[in-house]
């Protein structure tokens, strides 16, 4: 298949095997790359109750027929396992340039199972395969000391995913970073590779050019690309001009950031921790990954030290939802998060389902309040270490609020933590929440673009009509957009009719959005149909009971709760599914899914 080498690389570190094995063309159709691609490789692969720390789950790392083109923002890349704080399946995305040097290495992707009995880290070196090195003498470090010490070993020229002490320690809210400051963060993936006692995965070299049906027609397709995402509003001004953060204003003018572990959604301190502040204290200079015009990495300088970010999501969890407006403090935790390996979503939300137990008189530690900035450093060093406290913020949200007999208090859906908007203020983003295959997320579906940001068009945030539809198409879509693999934000300029077009000059198939969207149902129906197995069911399709029954009092979305249950009959009738949240077999039929 043009777009594609039709070859994954196959590691048993158990074994200590390495074989190249051919990917079909009728499974790259089916499925595409990236996500798609590793959701069917993982529930082929994957018996039933699989411990998600055994050796038994396997890693895929998967690129798609975008990877190494011309496209702006192609070079991101997934990852799909199965998590231990969800116990579902999980897919994760990331950027950067490690995926453009793994496709010139000749593969589209790497499945990794089995564990090693020593420390190691798996070397892919351009057209000479790989091999599995001891890894003994980098044990221990952090991700920057990590990617110092491999580039001494290896050369400068190299591309690292690794993680840090608390992958090695098994912190099932632990990261896999991607040159020490992009990360493969949510869903405890970080202990995956802790638990096969793998260190990193590193790759150079490479001389194989990815192959282009029509590039002359690619050529021109991308120029437009270009042109529209000089256009857009978001894509050309906000995110190059102040990142992600810049939504920090915007989510709380709208009374939905969260504040205090989801106990408010407005505090005019937020200010002091937005984009516009980055942009004016912290900033030194703006970054981007491989391929993207839009650039909206920051790398800043806090105080003594510097790094990248922090994120929008990033700021807002170790800041408003722990009650913390000291820049400099939040983007240093930051920098702790990505040196430790921790996801700092949820490693916020841990740290603030804590602060609420202590505030209810459940967890007797007086340090761990809201606003008490000066703990969040040394807060974060002991969830990587396991230390104290830390031990039982390491196991996530979920577990820390049922041991302390408040289960209520943990703000997760299917054991994730969610991210910064408060559902009370988007009822379809709630519904996005509810029903997402890996957990609480806002990117699966992410109708916040309609509901707040009008785009394509603006719909009423707090109305339930046609919300469950309009759900059910963008999570297709963005299965799909996963699968190619690019960039969310390009999907604000572009979409998935452009995608089409690039996908049909590069494998000369005749894609169209139909076709499209009927492969991204494909695959979150097989997410589905996998967490179904897994005993993961009707029941977790829900929220924290606050956001159902308790209203905002202040901002622009107070007196709302979400009224979920009469948008998730109608979003299972939307999918085909029955009252149970069940695919029917007519609808498994007419997608062409095996599974059992």
């Amino acid at each position: 298949m043009k777009g594609m080498n039709n070859s994954l690389l196959e590691i048993n570190l158990s074994k200590q095997e390495v074989n190249d094995l051919p990917l079909s063309d009728e499974i790259l159709n089916d499925y595409i790359g990236g996500r798609g691609l590793g959701v069917k490789l993982f529930t082929d692969r994957i018996a039933p109750q699989v411990d998600a720390l055994s050796p038994e789950n396997v890693m895929i790392f998967t690129t798609g027929p975008f990877g190494g083109t011309s496209i702006p923002t192609n070079g991101r890349f997934s990852l799909v396992t199965k998590s231990p704080l969800t116990h579902g399946i999980f897919y994760s995305n990331s950027g950067g340039f490690f995926a453009p040097v793994m496709k010139k290495c000749g593969f589209d992707g790497i499945l990794i199972e089995g564990t090693l009995k020593q420390p190691g880290y798996i070397l892919i070196n351009g057209d000479e395969g790989a091999t599995i090195k001891d890894a003994s003498s980098i044990w221990g470090l952090d991700t920057e000391q990590t990617l110092r010490k491999l580039k001494e070993v290896e050369g400068d020229k190299i591309h690292v995913l690794s993680i840090g002490p608390a992958g090695e320690n098994l912190v099932k809210i632990a990261a896999i970073m991607n040159d020490a400051d992009r990360a493969f963060g949510r869903g405890g993936v970080g202990a995956v590779m802790g638990s096969k006692k793998l260190k990193a995965i590193v790759v150079k070299g490479g001389s194989k050019k990815t192959e282009v049906n029509d590039p002359e027609l690619l050529k021109k397709f991308v120029k437009v690309a270009m042109d529209k995402i000089k256009v857009v509003p978001i894509t050309r001004i906000s995110l190059p001009k102040m990142g992600t953060a810049a939504l920090v204003n915007v989510i709380n003018t709208l009374g939905m950031l969260p504040i205090n572990n989801f106990q408010k959604g407005y505090d005019e301190r937020a200010a002091q921790v937005s984009g516009e502040a980055i942009e004016k204290q912290i900033l030194q200079k703006d970054e981007g990954c491989f391929a993207c015009p839009i650039r909206c990495g920051r790398m800043t300088k806090a105080g003594d030290m510097e790094g990248k970010g922090p994120e929008y999501e990033s700021v807002w969890a170790l800041g408003p939802n722990l009650g913390i407006y000291d820049l400099i403090t939040v983007t240093q935790a930051n920098y702790l998060c990505n040196k430790l390996g921790i996801d700092t979503i949820s490693c916020g939300g841990s740290i603030a389902c804590g602060m609420e137990l202590q505030e209810k008189g459940l967890l007797k530690d007086n340090d761990l309040k809201f606003g008490n900035a000066a703990i969040l450093k040394e807060l974060v060093k002991k969830i990587a270490e396991k230390e104290g406290i830390g031990a039982e913020l390491s196991e996530g949200s979920a577990y820390l609020a049922k041991k302390y007999g408040t289960p209520d208090s943990a703000i997760h859906v299917k054991g994730l933590e969610l991210p910064a908007y408060d559902p009370r203020g988007a009822v379809g983003h709630a519904l996005g929440y509810a029903t997402s295959t890996r957990g609480g997320c806002h990117l699966t579906g992410y109708l916040a673009s309609l509901e707040i940001f009008a785009a394509p068009k603006k719909i009423d945030r707090f109305t339930i009509a046609g919300k469950p539809d309009l759900l059910a198409l963008k999570q297709n879509q963005k299965a799909t957009e996963d699968s190619l693999v690019i960039c969310a934000f390009a999907g604000w300029a572009l979409g998935l009719d452009y995608y089409a077009r690039l996908l049909r000059a590069i494998t000369g198939i005749e894609y169209d959005v139909m076709e499209l969207t009927k492969i991204g149902e494909r695959i979150y129906t097989l997410e589905r149909l996998f967490n179904l197995r897994e005993g993961i069911g009707k029941e977790a399709d829900t929220l924290p009971p606050r956001f159902l029954n308790e209203p905002l009092k202040e901002g622009f979305s107070k007196d709302n709760v979400v009224p979920l249950q009469k948008m998730l009959d109608q979003y299972y009738y939307v999918r085909g599914w029955d009252e149970n949240g069940v695919p029917k077999p007519d609808k498994i039929k007419q997608l062409g899914i095996e599974f059992s």
